[in-house]
């Protein structure tokens, strides 16, 4: 049985502040108390090793836990949050034309419109989460612990749940209702020794836990 803790990062700046999220913003302080509490917690998991998305908010959370730990971090683009168009980094919400441009690249997130300039789309993020998945399974360790983002963990768990049926119309309801604190813990299992279902596909993931902050109070 492999087991994956999903941690999403601590509180960034761009979490607080009124504008959308820049690529690359560090925690706040609170961000950095938050990534300390889930530490404390970590260490009293098996986990056998920590793997971190590049961006500045999830590598400071992961190094946090890692000190905690005694595991080195070993850093993936796999785990990134979703791209967002480059000209929405850093504007307001309510600037006008900023808000089109959400509009317009949250159709394509969902699998209802075209591309949003550089942003990333649907068919992007669910082929990336199937390769992210498919790197863990891979992986020789049986506990491992993912420090990741709260939007693109919208997209692991659903490849997790629908594997290669995933589509627009069943990510949608997901995307909706799939909130993370920050440092949130979800779960995944997965056992590869399991037998096929009767329909020849593999054995599906086990969704284990979502988003549980209890480290927080």
């Amino acid at each position: 049985m492999k087991t994956i803790y999903f941690v999403r990062h601590g509180q960034s700046t761009g979490n607080i502040a009124p504008v959308y999220q820049a690529v690359d913003v560090p925690l706040t302080e609170a961000g950095k108390k938050q990534a300390q509490y889930v530490a404390e917690r970590c260490a009293k998991l098996p986990i056998e090793v920590v793997v971190s998305s590049t961006q500045t908010r999830a590598r400071e959370t992961a190094l946090i836990i890692a000190a905690e730990t005694g595991h080195e971090v070993e850093f993936s683009d796999l785990f990134r949050e979703r791209r967002k168009p480059s000209e929405l980094n850093g504007k307001p919400f309510g600037d006008p034309e900023a808000e089109r441009l959400n509009d317009k690249w949250w159709r394509s997130l969902m699998g209802k419109g075209p591309r949003a300039l550089d942003g990333e789309a649907f068919e992007d993020l669910s082929a990336r989460a199937g390769e992210a998945l498919t790197y863990l399974i891979k992986r020789k360790e049986d506990n491992i612990l993912v420090v990741t983002h709260g939007f693109y963990m919208r997209y692991l768990v659903a490849r997790a749940i629908y594997g290669d049926a995933l589509n627009g119309e069943n990510f949608e309801p997901l995307a909706r209702s799939l909130v993370m604190e920050n440092t949130g813990i979800t779960v995944l299992r997965h056992d590869a020794s399991t037998p096929k279902q009767a329909w020849g596909e593999p054995a599906p993931w086990q969704f284990w836990i979502w988003n549980d902050h209890s480290h927080l109070g």
